[in-house]
């Protein structure tokens, strides 16, 4: 599913689990979901399952907005004061969209616990109160905290409502609502009720937008598919020991730990070797104490940042107006006039590192605000930290890695192969969790099919769905539906100006396919969805207003393709496309299929 497709489906206010492998635009999307509902005058509420994954992306923690704090279990007496706190309930009754970042960190029974003080605080027994509920993550991504307590009470069904039953498990009841997840299995999220009640719509992002390397591509799909061939171990072992490239040393060349007094050490002793006399940047706060104290701890730039000329550091914060993004690294050149650092990053470039903010927000109001140079000493960091990072280069002992995923995390950190130093490998830096594997093939499944219907919508039905669910938020209709224009420099409070009346666009879609436009061409340029166009084309070939004669270039590149996906249908005879995309186990997409109907039907 591309971006412009996942971002219809959300539009229409279905619940989401909006997911796909690092790189693949997760972030870029939930971006322009915000600037169009804020355009639009609905303020979603921003949340993540950590500090650190709510500062990246400017909200709080999900513990933290819904009022369940560090609470293991919620009583009626404890939803009652939950009820009684006016501030919690207006937060929570006033909102119409949530948003969970980084859900694959987020245990079963927080999501639990979240879901039981929405539909208390919003007085409705439907999942979450009735909020449109968007979950953002990657299940092969590093995996929840939980503690052995909650290991128990899964293994032992002791929970009486933070654990999931088994899919097709009967339960009356007098017995717990949730039993315990197979043995073996990690509580997943996704083993939640409060997952099952919500039943989002899986769209699955494929496109990549930060692997640069086809055959590395290939070893992080190999990896994440659980089929790790003779040939992906041979360009990992390529990769073993490898010299530094030109230029530089293997000591200037970002480490990757998993635990924080290795990073330290490394950083401290590196930052001691250098000759030049350092600065000290110290970190600017504003709000209430409490939350000051979650952003310095959750910000990855340090309270203190002690500098030096030459010293190896690495960006904290994106800032594409600036050229870099979080994982960017480079070297101290020199300051500015005002004091700033100059980093000569990768490309040769020197970027000045101005102060930036981490703010948290709260009921539509920044509560807390730490100001700091986006920057942190980059000799090393931890696989936790580094993770929503891309970085150009690492250097990665995953000798000792023991953990399901923790291999795929820190690999999928760099661009390319030959960016990639590996220090050491064992076997289980190759595996990730069995049962994510099972559950991945299901969410992709689901996801086909959610494109396939959304895809086969026309644009006045999915344009109604928009509208209505709009209007279903109190937000204003006339307000521009063009929003996702906005960038994520500006989805803080974006307004945008109403749109004047435009042509209906299977017009345009009519002029740009006659000019002999292809198919993504003409979607990214409506910002429509490929299926989208392709429904418009149907219906003016069906119309007599396209003609065989003008479709035929939209086949340009994919001529065999679409012939084998014709001599199927006219086997099958007039059959939906899944069966014709079963057939070819995936190998054709559905706009493929799409298309060669509609240029093969002269």
């Amino acid at each position: 599913m591309t971006q412009a497709e996942a971002l219809s489906i959300l539009k229409s206010g279905a619940n989401v689990f909006l997911t796909g492998e690092p790189g693949a635009g997760k972030s870029h999307t939930i971006n322009q979901y915000v600037a169009y509902l804020r355009a639009h005058d609905i303020d979603p509420a921003v949340t993540a399952s950590t500090g650190i994954a709510a500062t990246h992306i400017g909200g709080v923690t999900i513990h933290s907005w819904s009022g369940i704090g560090v609470r293991k279990v919620l009583s009626e007496g404890d939803l009652d004061m939950l009820c009684q706190n006016e501030r919690l309930a207006k937060r929570v009754g006033g909102a119409r969209v949530l948003i969970i970042d980084e859900v694959s960190m987020l245990s079963m029974q927080t999501l639990t616990l979240a879901d039981q003080a929405c539909r208390a605080l919003r007085r409705s027994s439907k999942p979450f109160g009735g909020l449109q509920v968007v979950l953002v993550g990657d299940f092969f991504q590093l995996p929840p905290v939980v503690s052995w307590e909650e290991q128990r009470a899964a293994a032992s069904r002791v929970s009486q409502e933070e654990f999931v039953f088994e899919q097709g498990t009967s339960l009356s009841s007098s017995q717990s609502q949730h039993a315990a997840p197979k043995p073996g299995s990690a509580p997943f999220a996704y083993h939640a009720r409060a997952w099952n009640d919500l039943n989002p719509i899986p769209c699955y992002l494929h496109e990549q937008h930060r692997q640069e390397d086809a055959r590395f591509l290939d070893v992080l799909s190999g990896v994440r598919s659980g089929e790790v061939t003779a040939e992906h171990r041979a360009q990992l072992q390529k990769r073993m020991n490898a010299p530094a490239p030109a230029g530089k040393t293997l000591q200037d060349i970002t480490q990757l730990f998993s635990h924080n007094a290795d990073v330290d050490r490394i950083n401290d002793e590196r930052l001691g070797a250098v000759a030049a006399t350092g600065r000290v940047f110290q970190m600017r706060t504003r709000g209430a104490p409490t939350m000051i104290e979650t952003l310095k701890r959750t910000c990855l730039s340090p309270e203190t940042l002690t500098l030096k000329m030459g010293a190896k550091v690495m960006f904290t914060k994106n800032n594409g107006e600036q050229g870099y993004v979080n994982g960017t690294t480079g070297e101290v050149c020199g300051w500015r006039e005002d004091g700033a650092p100059l980093v000569r990053v990768r490309s040769g470039e020197f970027i000045a590192a101005e102060e930036t903010d981490w703010e948290m927000e709260a009921d539509g109001r920044v509560v807390a605000r730490v100001t700091q140079i986006p920057l942190r000493l980059a000799w090393a960091i931890t696989v936790h930290k580094s993770q929503g990072m891309s970085l150009d280069e690492a250097r990665i002992d995953l000798s000792k890695a023991f953990e399901y995923g923790q291999g795929y995390v820190a690999l999928s950190r760099v661009r390319t192969l030959s960016g990639l130093f590996l220090l050491g490998l064992n076997e289980r830096a190759l595996q990730v969790h069995p049962d994510i594997l099972t559950k991945d093939k299901e969410f992709r499944e689901q996801s086909d099919r959610a494109e396939e219907a959304f895809g086969d919508m026309g644009a006045d039905e999915l344009k109604t769905l928009h509208t209505n669910f709009i209007r279903a938020c109190g937000g204003k209709v006339e307000a521009s539906t063009a929003s996702e224009s906005v960038g994520q420099s500006s989805v803080r409070g974006a307004r945008l100006a109403p749109k004047s009346k435009a042509e209906p666009t299977w017009i345009k879609t009519l002029a740009l396919v006659k000019e002999g436009n292809s198919i993504p061409d003409i979607a990214a340029q409506l910002d429509l969805t490929a299926g989208t166009i392709v429904k418009h084309l149907q219906d003016l070939k069906a119309k007599g207003t396209l003609h065989f004669s003008d479709l035929t270039h939209l086949a340009d590149g994919n001529e065999e393709a679409i012939a084998e996906i014709n001599d199927l249908i006219r086997e099958l005879g007039d059959t939906p496309a899944k069966p014709v995309f079963d057939h070819f186990e995936g190998r054709h997409s559905y706009d493929l299929i799409r298309l060669a109907r509609l240029v093969g039907e002269e």
